[in-house]
């Protein structure tokens, strides 16, 4: 048994006045990026100054208009950066850089020495206000950590006032989630009177879940406990800063958007302190699946994970929402089974809305295309088969045939694990398209006979090869088909019956290629089978499909072995002859 009573909740903050729940996210917040502060103090291996650029540069690309850049007067190669930024000029007039700084003299004075030239920035100075850090690390009271922070913003205002280009003051007070929010909000307000907040003096007022205490709502009413008791408000950018203990990041940062926040503090994949920081992407992300515009280039997320993957040296988690490899990818046959029907209704009715079961937005709008969707293993079902067939190859498998292909492929996995599309695609081949022995087909010649009342009749003659012999038969049908099913009944001595007969153009890589599908039934023995068929002329891939289809059923061994010793072939480089997409 855990030892649970160890621990006691924090109080919960109690704000029955509370609007927030009511509310929907509707626009984007400001979004500022601590990657290059939070995220880069939290690596076994801080990324240097190249690095940092390198960083900044894509954040600059991503579309970020206020970018935490370090904290200068604490570190040499965080000054270095900022310098090389700001003498290379590689700060577009649009961007706007933060720098942290603690409430302290020489900090500030070392600060403002760093941001000589830029024409805008933004100090962000904090201090720590909950009750349990007063009382354990700063041993102070109420009255004296309102004068530290007081302290702080009388230095900036002191900097600022001598500095040629305008700075823009943001004040945390840190451990905002361990803090008593009438005391909060005294402490918030002092800071906002003493730099005389108002027009052209406008104040962010960052709240931080430094640490996660509480449930996401808990937050949500602290926030907007906040923004209703500010001074000033008009004049004040009111931010939050999540951080992730309890793995509620994500959720705590909506809450407070709901709740009043207009601005959100984070990192790219929440890389951060501990459990983390919030992860813009997966916020940005998620406003775009509910049609919002994050206001943010998010349209290739793989370039973005390789930048940060290589410059972080973090990796990203399978499972992490958009960016993780298996996000969109489903192994369970139910789940397969209804993406598969789901894309094809979305075709049927040309919907303008993404609408597919288990995945909220296209996999194509963030750079995903090239990757599965769908993966095959044991688990897998006839959907994700006929999945993979459809959107890797260009096959439409008729229902009836899906559940007998994927048999094959389930039997598979079963020995070998995950499938791959191209197995599969080769075990299609080899069982339908490939089955050509003992009986080929060769050649066709049809003859239409006009009835009279407008109907037609039609006679063909088939050449094919019958265990290596050369042979050929006649029938007499109501087209192809038919004929050549009634001179098969002739010529083999059998009674087969086509049950379900369907055909579409090749739209994968086989130009103007058509495939035809044909169920036939044994009626002696009512035996079914499915063939395949494939040739630029639809009534060639007709008949093969035919050849395939009666190869099956009455002559499988033959058929299966050397359907997999064509496959074999072609991959060793076809020395046995003609690929299946040259036949025409």
């Amino acid at each position: 048994m855990l030892n649970y009573k160890r621990y006691r909740r924090f109080p919960a903050f109690h704000y029955p006045e509370r609007t927030w729940v009511d509310n929907e996210i509707t626009k984007a917040p400001i979004w500022c990026s601590v990657d290059l502060r939070d995220g880069n103090q939290a690596l076994v291996d801080p990324m240097g100054v190249d690095e940092k650029i390198e960083f900044f540069n894509m954040l600059v690309k991503l579309g970020f208009k206020e970018i935490e850049v370090g904290f200068p007067a604490a570190s040499q190669i965080e000054y270095d950066f900022l310098r090389q930024l700001i003498e290379r000029k590689l700060i577009p007039s649009d961007v706007t850089v933060q720098v942290l700084v603690q409430c302290r003299a020489e900090q500030l004075e070392r600060t403002f020495e760093c941001l000589a030239g830029l024409p805008q920035a933004i100090v962000h100075i904090y201090n720590s206000t909950s009750v349990l850090q007063r009382d354990v690390v700063f041993h102070k009271s109420k009255e004296e950590i309102i004068d530290i922070a007081l302290t702080g913003t009388a230095l900036v205002k002191k900097y600022a006032k001598d500095f040629p280009g305008k700075i823009r003051l943001e004040y945390s007070p840190e451990s905002f989630t361990g803090t008593e929010m009438d005391y909060a909000a005294e402490i918030c307000n002092a800071v906002l009177d003493a730099w005389e907040c108002g027009p052209g003096r406008e104040v962010i007022i960052n709240l931080p879940s430094t640490v996660e205490m509480n449930t996401p709502n808990v937050y949500a009413d602290q926030i907007e406990y906040m923004s209703n008791h500010l001074n000033h408000r008009e004049y004040v950018t009111l931010s939050v800063h999540p951080h992730n203990d309890r793995g509620e990041g994500v959720a705590s940062t909506e809450l407070a958007m709901l709740a009043g926040a207009e601005r959100v503090e984070g990192t790219l994949f929440g890389n951060g302190e501990r459990t983390g920081n919030v992860d813009i992407l997966t916020l940005a992300y998620n406003m775009f699946s509910h049609g919002v515009n994050p206001k943010l280039n998010l349209e290739n997320i793989r370039a973005i994970q390789e930048v940060y993957e290589r410059c972080t040296k973090m990796t990203i988690p399978p499972r992490e929402p958009y960016a993780g490899s298996l996000v969109f990818t489903a192994f369970s046959g139910s789940h397969q089974d209804a993406i598969n029907k789901g894309v094809q209704a979305m075709r049927e009715r040309h919907s303008q809305y993404w609408e597919v079961p288990y995945l909220p937005i296209d996999p194509a709008d963030i750079g995903r295309e090239y990757e599965p969707i769908v993966r095959i293993n044991s688990q897998s079902g006839k959907g994700g088969v006929a999945f993979v067939m459809d959107a890797q190859f260009g096959y439409k498998l008729p229902k009836g045939m899906q559940r007998e292909f994927a048999d094959y492929i389930q039997s598979m996995s079963e020995k070998v694990g995950e499938v791959t599309p191209q197995q599969i695609f080769d075990v299609f081949r080899a069982e339908y398209v490939e089955t050509k022995e003992p009986m080929h087909f060769k050649n066709i010649r049809t003859t239409d006979t006009e009835n009279g009342d407008d109907s037609f009749t039609t006679l063909v003659n088939v050449s094919y090869m019958n265990h290596g012999v050369l042979k050929s038969f006649g029938g007499v049908g109501n087209g192809p088909i038919d004929a050549v099913q009634s001179g098969l009944d002739q010529e083999l001595d059998v009674k087969i019956k086509v049950l379900d007969y369907s055909e579409h153009a090749l739209t994968s890589g086989s130009g103007a290629k058509a495939v035809s599908y044909i169920h036939l039934l044994d009626e002696k023995t009512g035996k079914t089978s499915y063939g395949v068929g494939i040739s630029s002329n639809i009534t060639r891939s007709s008949i093969r499909a035919i050849f395939s289809a009666v190869n099956r059923m009455f002559y499988y061994d033959e058929a299966e072995k050397y359907g997999k010793k064509r496959v074999a072939e072609e991959k060793a480089g076809n020395p046995g002859g003609q690929s299946l997409f040259e036949n025409s």
